[in-house]
């Protein structure tokens, strides 16, 4: 076991380790992050437009006539979520290289923005579509964000700016030094627009296609079910070295999802946005854990795993279970590393096949990560009350599982208590 170890932590965890931590793929997953306050207010919305209610009430009705009115704020927030990323990224990625962040984050939107032609409407003027700055232009987001910053980088780094006396204001100074490099993102963003006539969106619309229909697949979901877990069996957050790399495909399901519900489909697109995973699979935190320590404090009888379970059950409920983790511990105890990977790949399928044959709605709304897992998946699927019985589902059945692991390394717990007595 401990040749085992030494040799996944060689060859698989400290390289993925080492990705997650890689500056590009930090300034992505800290950009969509910075983005989250605007996704989940916007997104609530939605379900004031659609209130999950009767349809003969009249708030029902009076939503239904003012639902355009009501889906404003969404449409300001998480409808355009790829321009609020674009800066998030730029600024953290020029903070990563310690130029301007400020800049860097308004070259990245700029660049976002020219990779969009506007229209012209005979009453309005010139309009820019709105469809590229939601869930379908979040990679193009990403790419030219991650450009635009690395031309300011190198501009910076070769001196190819305007430099001012130190006597002019600081706020000046950054101005100017930035003028040059923006003239170069901007003529060649106009080159590739304007000029060239390429749709950046749609090119890389077909390239990432693949992609999009494999990560919202079973398969799609359960390997990055997976490789969190075997991650954090070995005391590696999972969630942030996967996130980076998965997150900005479940942000593309949710507001491709946020978008059906706010045009009126009838059928959502996407199975697997982020809050599957919150609600259904991660019940109590990576690993499902709330169904471990609810069979922790029903069975077991070593004071330690006694004590730690009425400890711990709070901030499960609240989906905070680094306690859990760290506290058994889960973290190489070959005991509880196989049901802490086993059980959420069970409860992953029964949610992905509940959700994909219509037992459940798929999840449109995000809701903060700390409510309990009923209220969550409530609320992330506007209402559905069928998401709620999942939800105790789940957490039946990782009770089930959790239980022999359980009281196997109780038994073990409690002999040593009773040798050291």
């Amino acid at each position: 076991m401990k040749k085992f170890t030494e040799f996944l932590e060689k060859k698989v965890t400290d390289p993925m380790a080492r990705l997650a931590e890689q500056r590009h793929l930090l300034a992505i997953r800290d950009g969509v992050i910075s983005s989250l306050p605007f996704i989940i207010v916007g997104s609530f919305f939605l379900i004031i437009a659609f209130p999950p209610l009767p349809e003969t009430w009249m708030i029902t009705q009076w939503a239904v006539d003012h639902a355009a009115e009501i889906l404003i704020p969404y449409r300001m927030t998480m409808f355009i979520m790829s321009l609020y990323v674009a800066f998030g990224i730029g600024y953290n990625l020029a903070q990563s290289y310690k130029v301007d962040p400020l800049s860097g984050a308004q070259i990245a939107v700029a660049s976002l923005l020219l990779t969009i032609t506007p229209s012209v409407i005979e009453e309005l003027g010139f309009v820019l579509p709105m469809q590229y700055l939601g869930g379908n232009g979040l990679f193009v987001a990403i790419i030219v964000s991650i450009l635009s910053v690395e031309i300011f980088r190198i501009c910076k780094q070769k001196e190819i700016t305007i430099t001012l006396p130190d006597a002019v204001p600081a706020s000046v100074s950054r101005s100017f030094e930035a003028l040059i490099p923006v003239a170069i993102v901007m003529i060649l963003m106009t080159i590739i627009t304007v000029i060239m006539g390429i749709n950046l969106h749609a090119l890389v619309e077909k390239l990432v296609t693949p992609l999009v229909t494999a990560g919202d697949s079973l398969f799609g979901v359960l390997v990055p079910v997976f490789l969190i877990t075997f991650f954090w069996s070995f005391g590696i957050h999972g969630v942030s070295v996967v996130g980076s790399v998965a997150r900005p495909l479940w942000e593309v399901y949710l507001l491709k999802n946020g978008e059906a519900v706010a045009s009126g489909a009838s059928k959502l697109p996407h199975i697997a946005p982020e809050p599957l995973y919150q609600w259904f699979i991660w019940i109590g935190g990576s690993g499902a854990t709330l169904g471990l320590v609810i069979v922790m404090l029903i069975f077991a009888r070593s004071k330690y795993l006694k004590n730690l379970g009425k400890t711990v059950i709070t901030p499960s409920i609240f989906n905070i279970n680094e306690p859990v983790i760290f506290g058994l511990p889960i973290v190489l105890n070959p005991i509880l590393i196989i049901p802490f990977i086993i059980t959420p790949l069970v409860t992953a399928t029964v949610a992905y096949i509940s959700t994909s044959i219509g037992l459940v709605t798929p999840t449109f709304v995000k809701a903060p990560w700390t409510l309990p897992a009923p209220i969550g998946a409530f609320l992330a699927t506007g209402g559905d009350w069928r998401s709620i019985i999942l939800v105790f589902v789940n957490i039946a059945i990782s009770m089930v599982i959790y239980l022999p692991f359980l009281k196997l390394y109780d038994k073990k717990m409690l002999a040593m208590e009773q040798e050291n007595a």
